[in-house]
């Protein structure tokens, strides 16, 4: 992977430009400000903890994310599988907003094809 381009001001750029296009968004905005809160102190700490969830799995840096992302998403009240689409779109949308390098680019795309696969799988083909 090209880490030249992955470190913590490139993550907190690209965490900023996704989730203001998810809380603009029409189907992922009400569940993500439900779950969150409308408030900015809200939002900059789940954007600084998902911002570490990214530092930790793209660079291996131990000990700085703190918590179960699946386990929050499968607390969330039912919503429909294609909303993952749009999730994944928009996440795509703000990597080439934030980064240069279209293999960089690829690689963080395809770890999030992969967790939004997991998730999926877990959320909806398997028994809660």
């Amino acid at each position: 992977m090209q880490y030249n381009e992955i470190n913590k001001e490139s993550i907190s750029k690209l965490m900023d430009i996704f989730y203001n296009k998810v809380r603009k968004d029409e189907n992922l905005g009400r569940i993500f400000n439900a779950k969150i809160g409308t408030d900015e102190q809200s939002w900059r700490e789940h954007k600084e903890k998902i911002g570490n969830f990214w530092l930790a799995n793209l660079l291996g840096i131990q000990g700085i994310y703190n918590g179960y992302p699946l386990k929050a998403h499968l607390e969330l009240d039912p919503f429909p599988r294609e909303f993952f689409s749009i999730w994944l779109g928009l996440f795509e949308e703000s990597l080439h907003e934030t980064f240069s390098n279209i293999l960089c680019i690829q690689q963080i795309l395809e770890r999030a094809h992969i967790i939004a696969q997991r998730f999926q799988k877990m959320i909806y083909e398997m028994p809660h």
